[in-house]
């Protein structure tokens, strides 16, 4: 149960460091002039909403994976990394990166219709690299659901919150950029080292 503590906390924070995930709220309260409990406001609730939508699919993906674990465990046991490590590979294949659609252009500059807007578009823009882990999850029962989500979820909502409120200079500072051109290749090679050390590593 501590692996998985552990993976959950490292994806959840590659997750969060990624520029696109917290940059254009940043920009956007700066356009905006929004005071900081504004802008505080706004990071909590989007980032909820997005947290709340991976939850809710990843759950389903955990109960597939724990029914798995109940009727087949010898078979989970080396299918559930093999999983990880597949879809790393398919991670590491893909496009540069993906974009959320916090990024759209929107046309009403009042505070509550911005935030509605953001939050339904980050609702139904789930991470579907945080997915792919929930069937490990579900191998350890309702008690890996749980711990993954809670982890993802305060992991993500004070993330965001806290790279939103610092603005640009954090990626000037921590010089991230490199994490939003090459995001999906660098949780794909994460992924794959994941699914080997939950074969190998029993902790």
């Amino acid at each position: 149960m501590l692996q998985l503590a552990l993976f959950s906390l490292l994806l959840s924070l590659l997750h969060v460091l990624v520029p696109h995930h917290w940059l254009p709220l940043a920009l956007l309260a700066k356009s905006e002039k929004w005071t900081r409990k504004q802008t505080f406001k706004l990071s909590v609730i989007v980032s909820l909403a997005h947290v709340l939508s991976t939850i809710i699919l990843g759950i389903f993906i955990g109960i597939i994976g724990m029914e798995a674990a109940r009727q087949m465990g010898e078979f989970t046991e080396w299918f559930a990394p093999l999983l990880l490590i597949l879809f790393g590979i398919i991670y590491v294949s893909l496009g540069e990166h993906h974009h959320h659609d916090e990024k759209l252009k929107l046309k009403t500059h009042s505070f509550k219709k911005i935030v509605l807007t953001m939050s339904i578009a980050m609702f139904f823009s789930p991470c579907l690299e945080v997915e792919t882990f929930y069937f490990k999850a579900g191998t350890y029962g309702w008690n890996g659901i749980i711990i993954v989500s809670a982890i993802y979820l305060i992991t993500t909502v004070v993330g965001i919150t806290i790279l939103t409120l610092s603005g640009k200079k954090t990626i000037e500072r921590f010089r991230l950029h490199f994490l939003e051109h090459y995001e999906k290749k660098i949780t794909g090679v994460l992924l794959i080292l994941l699914g080997i050390l939950s074969y190998f590593v029993k902790f």
